[in-house]
Formats: structure tokens, C-alpha cells, sequence
């Protein structure tokens, strides 16, 4: 910074005026410092600049997902930056794969480059050990799923009326024998998910039948179990995207996608490029990222009411799939 003052003639002081963008500065020295800047090839320190500044803020916040390659994180990850960067805030982001020591890992790793705030997909079940951060003045916000352990801001899908309407749906287009296929309900959203497939099916007085597979490989296993079955269901739930990939490749690969009623929940790449289009129970992921964000940054604007849990709708996108009317099973 000393360089680019010398190059540029002006104080040290306007310098970092500047390049840190407040206060503001005459137009003609800002035009001398960028000049000099470029010349140099500088580029500012913003951890160094953390040190110096007064409210110790490094304009850095962190995500941790599940799984980053997930198009679903993907999406909240750009709905956190779209904000993020409004406000010249960069965002890193690192995946727990759902495993509660790794994700422990990662918030410490953050932390320990004094990030502001705080965005998760929490895996562990006790978050107790951010209390003292969040004391400090980090910014937590947890998305997609609450944390059971602390009292925090959380941004969710409504995945259980969501669900609900999904499955009143196929039941109005004359299916009675639905299945779902969908994680184990130890998590938050599938939990969610998974009792609002039951509470649909049992108004309805009809019969549930579940497969759990624990991976997209084993959803492929219990579709194709499923449909080569005497009694077949007439109509399949699957209640995340990848698990929605492998169900219709199995209805693909028995030739029973133009037969079998298919929703998913949350939409999945070229959902409108197969036939019949798949009709899908579509979160707003962009949107649960833009308003995690806004609350995380609320909180650092000085916000010190109670949390707040905000709930986004999901509505059903009818394309195809799930329209199909029922036929009966095969023998």
C-alpha cells in the first residue's frame, strides 16, 4: 500500500479509503490510486485488513452442505452469493457428507479464518459449541433443516404439505396403490417427507408401500424390485432429486414410463427432455439461499430480535409424469 501511495502521490490513508470502497474519495485520486494499483499489480490483504479494522469483519462467509456437487446445494449456494456479493462478501462453501465429525472439522476450519457468519445444512445433532461464537458475534444461519441443539435463525422447505399435495395428486388422477421411495426418515427433510406421504395415504385409507434405499444406486434396485412385482404400484414417489434420477431410469429401462405415475421431489436436470416430462414437487433452492442470506446478514447489520424460522412453499410442476392415470398391475 506504501508502493501504490508513492506511485499514486497520495496518502497511505486514501489508499486504503480506496480499496476497501468506504469512506469515499475525490473521483480524480480514486482514478490515481486504481492507476497505480494496476501498475503494481497489488492486491489487498483482506486478512491483514481484518486485523486493522475496528469491527474485526473479514467480508467472508461460509456454507457447509452436504454434498457441493448436489445441483440442489448448488442452488442455495448461488441464492447465498447473489446477495453476498451485493455486498462485497465472498462465500466458501465445503461439503460434511452427512458425516457430523467432518462437519465439525469444517466449522472449525472456517472459524479459524474468522469468517463473519455462518450458513449449514446441519448433519450433527448438537451445535451447542457455537454458542460462544455466536455470542462473539458470528452470524449462524441453518437451512433446509433446523438444528435440534440451538436456538438459531433457519430457513426451510414446507416438505411435508408439499409431499402431501404431491400425493393427493396422483390419488386424484385414480392410483391407489402408491409407493414411496425415499431416504430412511432419520433427517429433517426426509422425515418431513416421509410422514407426509403416511398422513396422505392414511385420509385416503390406503395402503403404504415404502422402500428406504440409503443411496441413488439402491433407489434404482427398489424401483425395478417394485415394478416387476405381481402387484405392482400404479403410481412412484421418490422424495429427493438423485433418488428421482435413478426411479425413472428404472421405469426407462422396463419400458413402464408411459404406465406408472412418477412425481419427485425437487426438480432435476432435463426433466422436460424425456417422455413423459416428470412432474416434480419443486423447492425454490435459490430462493431458501437468497433468504438465508438475508437473515445472516441482518444479524451482522446488528439484528438482535428472537430467531426466526421462515417456511417457503414448494409447489407441484405438472408436466407429465405424475398426470398419468391408473392403470391396473400386471399379473
Amino acid at each position: 500500500m506504501k508502493d501504490v501511495a508513492a506511485v499514486a502521490g497520495v496518502s497511505l490513508s486514501t489508499v486504503s479509503r480506496v480499496v476497501n470502497g468506504y469512506p469515499p474519495v475525490a473521483p480524480e485520486l480514486a482514478v490515481k490510486v486504481e492507476r497505480a494499483v494496476e501498475m503494481l499489480g497489488y492486491r489487498h490483504n483482506h486478512t491483514a485488513g481484518t486485523l486493522r479494522r475496528a469491527d474485526g469483519l473479514s467480508a467472508s462467509i461460509a456454507l457447509i452442505f452436504e454434498d457441493v456437487s448436489n445441483p440442489f446445494f448448488s442452488a442455495i449456494h448461488r441464492g447465498v452469493e447473489d446477495v453476498a456479493r451485493t455486498r462485497g462478501v465472498v462465500t466458501f462453501a465445503g461439503s460434511s457428507d452427512e458425516d457430523p465429525q467432518r462437519e465439525l472439522e469444517l466449522i472449525e476450519g472456517v472459524l479459524s479464518r474468522r469468517v463473519d457468519g455462518l450458513i449449514v445444512v446441519p448433519t450433527a445433532t448438537d451445535h451447542t459449541h457455537l454458542l460462544r461464537d455466536v455470542a462473539n458475534g458470528l452470524g449462524l444461519v441453518f437451512v433446509d433443516r433446523p438444528s435440534g441443539s440451538i436456538d438459531a435463525d433457519c430457513v426451510l422447505t414446507d416438505n411435508r404439505g408439499a409431499t402431501e399435495h404431491a400425493i393427493e395428486h396422483l390419488i386424484a388422477h385414480g392410483h391407489r396403490r402408491i409407493a414411496y421411495v425415499g431416504h430412511p426418515p432419520i433427517i429433517h427433510t426426509a422425515a418431513e417427507r416421509f410422514h407426509g406421504y403416511q398422513a396422505a395415504m392414511h385420509r385416503a385409507g390406503l395402503p403404504e408401500v415404502i422402500r428406504h434405499p440409503v443411496d441413488p444406486t439402491g433407489a434404482f434396485a427398489d424401483a425395478t424390485e417394485l415394478l416387476t412385482a405381481p402387484d405392482a404400484p400404479t403410481a412412484l414417489f421418490s422424495s429427493q432429486n438423485l433418488l428421482t434420477i435413478e426411479v425413472l431410469r428404472a421405469l426407462h429401462r422396463l419400458g413402464r414410463q408411459h404406465e406408472v405415475a412418477h412425481v419427485g421431489f425437487d426438480d432435476i436436470p432435463l426433466a422436460g427432455a424425456v417422455e413423459p416430462a416428470v412432474t416434480v414437487v419443486a423447492q425454490d433452492a435459490h430462493g431458501l439461499g437468497r433468504t438465508a442470506a438475508e437473515l445472516l446478514f441482518s444479524r451482522l447489520d446488528g439484528h438482535r430480535g428472537p430467531s426466526r424460522r421462515v417456511v417457503l412453499p414448494a409447489p407441484l410442476i405438472e408436466r407429465g409424469s405424475g398426470e398419468l392415470r391408473a392403470t391396473s398391475s400386471p399379473a
